[in-house]
C-alpha cells in the first residue's frame, strides 16, 4: 500500500526545491473521492488544491532533512499519500544507500509532520493578518486545534483556512501515532531499536497492531469514518504479518 507506485504515461513531473517530484493519477481521485462529501461544490477543488500543496510540504520537509544528512531523494504522490525516496548513490560498481544513524531517521521521520505544523502556523500567520479571530478547540477532548474565523460575510475563506490547518494538523497528528509505516511508526522503530536491538524491531510492531487496531475502532465509533477504520486496520493487519515474519524468536 505504501510502496511506490510505478510511472504511468499520466503522471505530473517538475522539480521542487532541486528534487524530482512525479504525482501519480491515482493521487488525484482518491483526493477527490476524499472530498466528494463536502456540502459547498466549490470546495471540492479546493479541497484537492490543500491536499496536494499540504502533503508536498510534507514530503518536503522529509527531503530536506535527509538532503540535511548528505542523502539526496525524490517525491513520489500517490493514491494513498506520499513518499519520500532515498536516492541511491554510486558505490564502487553498484550502488547504495547512506547510512544514516537511528537518530537521523528519526529526525528525517518528524520533519514532514512538522513541515505540515508549520504550513500551519503560516497559515494561522495570513488569517490573522486578514483579519480573522484565531479560536482553540479540542478533537476528542484531547488534541488542540486551532480556528480561524474571518469576519462576516467570508465563509468561503473561513473554509479554506479550516480546511488548511485541519489537513495540515489533524493529519500531523496522526501521521505521528506509532503505526508502523506512519512517521510516528518509524520514529517507535527506531527508538526501540537504540534500547534493544535485539527485541526492539518486534516490540514496535507490537505497538504499531495495538496502536492502529484501536484507531480503526476509534475511527468508526468516535469519528464515524470508514475511510480511517479501513486504513488503520489494514495498518495493524501489516504489522502483524511483519511480526509472524520475523518467527516466535
Amino acid at each position: 500500500m505504501f510502496q511506490a507506485a510505478p510511472p504511468t504515461r499520466f503522471d505530473l513531473n517538475f522539480t521542487l526545491a532541486g528534487f524530482p517530484v512525479r504525482v501519480h493519477p491515482l493521487f488525484w481521485v482518491i483526493a477527490l473521492l476524499l472530498g466528494s462529501g463536502m456540502d459547498n461544490l466549490l470546495m471540492i477543488p479546493v479541497w484537492i488544491v490543500i491536499v496536494f500543496v499540504s502533503i508536498l510540504a510534507h514530503e518536503l520537509g522529509h527531503a530536506l532533512a535527509f538532503r540535511r544528512y548528505g542523502q539526496d531523494s525524490h517525491i513520489l504522490l500517490h493514491f494513498s499519500g506520499g513518499l519520500t525516496i532515498p536516492e541511491s548513490a554510486p558505490f564502487g560498481s553498484g550502488y547504495a544507500n547512506a547510512g544514516l544513524t537511528p537518530n537521523q531517521h528519526i529526525l528525517v521521520s518528524l520533519a514532514g509532520p512538522f513541515a505540515g505544523f508549520l504550513l500551519a502556523a503560516l497559515t494561522l500567520a495570513v488569517g490573522t493578518a486578514l483579519g480573522g479571530e484565531i479560536i482553540v478547540t479540542t478533537i476528542l477532548g484531547v488534541i488542540p486545534f486551532p480556528l480561524v474565523l474571518m469576519p462576516y460575510g467570508s465563509g468561503i475563506l473561513t473554509d479554506i483556512f479550516i480546511t488548511m490547518l485541519w489537513v495540515n494538523v489533524f493529519w500531523g497528528v496522526i501521521n505521528l501515532l506509532p503505526v508502523y509505516p506512519l512517521d510516528g511508526g518509524q520514529v517507535s522503530r527506531y527508538f526501540f531499536i537504540q534500547r534493544n536491538p535485539y527485541g526492539g524491531l518486534r516490540l514496535s510492531l507490537w505497538v504499531s497492531v495495538m496502536t492502529g487496531g484501536l484507531l480503526a475502532i476509534l475511527g468508526v465509533t468516535v469519528l464515524g469514518s470508514i475511510y480511517m477504520a479501513f486504513l488503520f486496520a489494514l495498518l495493524a493487519f501489516q504489522s502483524f504479518q511483519m511480526l509472524q515474519s520475523l518467527g516466535r524468536y
